[in-house]
């Protein structure tokens, strides 16, 4: 069980609602109080490899496992791929998650447990965690990124959520990047960001340049200890995504930039090189903004997901 903790916050006090965060590799549901406190979270791996079928049926168990199930208010899911966040339905999803794209999540979930279901891409969640509790609190325009697996943004503009008319709005990580010409995305296509930038990515370039086959954590140690070839890797994966992001500020002029996600944990090594190509590449008028880390660590998936289900009304998006 992990407690709230913030000042003053045991779950308990307060209405709860469920947060769960589906990805390729893990699904954790946690029972989430008003406040973003976190009462209980319950954590399996992500039996992807199954289809979906076992993904829902994974799903509807941690639920099942968390102490208060029964008694919260409804349930809020943030999932990889493109979702329709009125309807409910996953439209696309990369090969992590095979078979996932047309999936009725809502539907799926609310005949299974009978209550209430809220569905957003994953990002979009951390945004909304991030914006009320974290690193977003009193700014009104911000890009958010999560860079894990893949390479995700979401945006909020005016204090809301701005989805986009086909719900794509912040997929960066399909932006074309020349760090990555000739390197294949998770969603099939070449030369796109999450290809050069995104853990996954970076390791299997380090292996490809003679590296052993390692994973992130164990390169950015090694990048730590100054050896070339994972210094040489992290810093072209976060150089690369540091001029995407400059180049996307120049064009929405947003005076925040949150990123979150496993590989936002390197500290130095990656956030060095990364703010230096961002801080290069911007005009003269946003010159001053720099990417800032994402407050709530891993935290924020589950209580952005559980936040869903207050704001869920389609088309209506978050306010402060």
């Amino acid at each position: 069980m992990i407690e709230d903790a913030r000042p003053g916050g045991h779950g308990h006090e307060a209405e709860l609602t469920i947060g769960v965060d589906i990805g390729g590799t893990k699904i954790a549901a946690a029972t989430v109080d008003s406040r973003g406190g976190i009462v209980e979270t319950v954590v399996r791996s992500t039996p992807a490899a199954d289809g979906a079928g076992a993904v829902l049926a994974a799903v509807e168990s941690a639920i099942r496992e968390l102490a208060d199930h029964e008694r919260a208010a409804g349930i809020g899911v943030g999932t990889g791929g493109v979702v329709d966040h009125d309807r409910g339905i996953v439209l696309a999803a990369n090969d992590l998650l095979p078979g996932w794209a047309g999936v009725d999540l809502r539907r799926e979930l609310t005949e299974r447990l009978g209550k209430p279901v809220a569905v957003d891409n994953d990002v979009n969640a951390f945004a909304w965690a991030e914006q009320r509790f974290g690193a977003g609190v009193g700014y009104r325009d911000v890009l958010y990124v999560s860079v894990g697996t893949g390479v995700g943004g979401a945006l909020v503009l005016a204090g809301r959520p701005h989805r986009g008319a086909h719900f794509t709005a912040g997929e960066l990580g399909h932006l074309a990047v020349p760090e990555a010409v000739g390197r294949r995305c998770n969603c099939g296509r070449l030369d796109h960001l999450e290809a050069i930038a995104s853990g996954p990515a970076m390791s299997t370039r380090y292996a490809e340049l003679g590296g052993e086959e390692l994973d992130l954590r164990a390169i950015a140690d090694l990048a730590r200890s100054g050896e070339a070839l994972a210094t040489s890797v992290i810093t072209d994966g976060a150089r690369a995504l540091g001029r995407a992001l400059a180049g996307l500020v120049n064009t929405i002029d947003v005076p925040r930039v949150v990123i979150g996600g496993g590989v936002a944990d390197m500290a130095q090594v990656y956030w060095q090189p990364l703010t230096n190509a961002f801080a290069a590449e911007l005009l003269p008028g946003p010159g001053a903004v720099r990417p800032v880390p994402a407050a709530l660590g891993p935290r924020s998936a589950v209580i952005g997901a559980a936040g869903l289900l207050a704001d869920h009304t389609p088309r209506t998006p978050l306010t402060r």
